[in-house]
């Protein structure tokens, strides 16, 4: 299904116009994801900052599963045509934090962006070569930062290869840019605290997890503790796309997995460790929907806490 096709109505109930160009410089988003023929038409138009951000799923000599940056495969598999790579590991996360994917502070993530080539005139769309939850992230971190210019290649590198689209190999030099103007005021985000008072009953808020089936019920998992918060629901990024492209699913299709919680006054997203619960939030923003925050810590940290409860539902 071509989305760019597709209206979502926002919280007012009247659906954007779909995707057009504003000015004969500058791409317009009206959505949060964007078709691969929207971008081959927008490439080399001013202000347009394309974002490579995969990062790849590797198994350690000790069999134990990690991540890796993507950028050698940036480099020598190629990319789509200017994009630039940007480093989810070592350049748009905190390195020193005790959890992997921690956000960074407000002015480390400026300078990140700037980094990019992003300042507050950029149109971002950033795309990877898995299911699109690496892209996902990163659309969330900017739109958190207050730059709602970003959307998605919705289904990423492998729906642009698929269909024979150009490929570049080696560097791409991103262009000098200040950085993006941070406004860490706006309330996307929610800690572990916000999210006890949500178990607790104490806030609103429908808790949705974003993790697979089985790690979910605990029958599944790599952490010492498993299952999923008390009163949460699943709803697994996994499902949120079609398998054969990588494209998110129509929205009657996401509307169903979601179900009730979208008429909730909030949705706490969560997943592992605050990857998967952006695609969520994509998913969610595609329906018009702008009640959802993510917990960034999500169950590396809430697991870590023998005090915090968790409810295993396996057999």
């Amino acid at each position: 299904m071509n989305h760019d096709d597709a209206p979502a109505c926002g919280a007012s109930g009247v659906a954007p116009s779909v995707v057009q160009v504003s000015s004969p410089a500058a791409p317009y988003l009206a959505r949060p994801i964007v078709s691969t023929q929207w971008l081959a038409d927008q490439l080399g138009r001013e202000h347009l900052v394309v974002v490579d951000a995969s990062v790849l799923l590797v198994t350690g000599f000790d069999g134990r599963p990690g991540y890796l940056g993507g950028d050698e495969q940036y480099l020598l598999e190629g990319h789509v045509p200017g994009a630039v790579f940007g480093d989810l590991l070592a350049q748009l996360s905190d390195p020193e934090a005790a959890l992997p994917f921690t956000r960074l502070d407000p002015e480390r993530f400026a300078a990140a962006t700037a980094a990019l080539g992003i300042d507050d005139d950029s149109v971002v769309v950033v795309y990877d070569s898995a299911v699109g939850q690496w892209a996902s992230r990163l659309w969330w971190l900017l739109r958190a930062a207050g730059h709602d210019a970003v959307a998605v290649l919705d289904g990423g590198l492998s729906a642009w290869r698929r269909e024979e689209r150009p490929i570049e190999t080696g560097h791409v030099e991103p262009r000098a840019a200040a950085g993006i103007t941070v406004r860490p005021e706006r309330p996307l985000w929610i800690d572990k605290a916000g999210v006890e008072r949500v178990v607790r009953g104490e806030e609103p808020g429908a808790l949705v997890c974003a993790v697979p089936p089985k790690e979910f019920t605990g029958e599944q998992g790599r952490r010492p503790r498993l299952g999923h918060l008390p009163g949460s629901v699943s709803v697994p990024a996994v499902r949120l796309i079609d398998r054969e492209d990588n494209t998110l699913l129509p929205p009657e299709r996401l509307r169903a997995l979601f179900g009730e919680t979208l008429q909730a006054e909030r949705i706490v997203l969560y997943c592992a460790g605050g990857i998967a619960a952006t695609a969520d939030a994509l998913a969610l923003a595609v329906l018009g929907v702008d009640t959802a925050v993510v917990y960034d810590g999500s169950l590396n940290e809430w697991a870590a806490d023998p005090d915090a409860p968790l409810v295993v539902t396996a057999a």
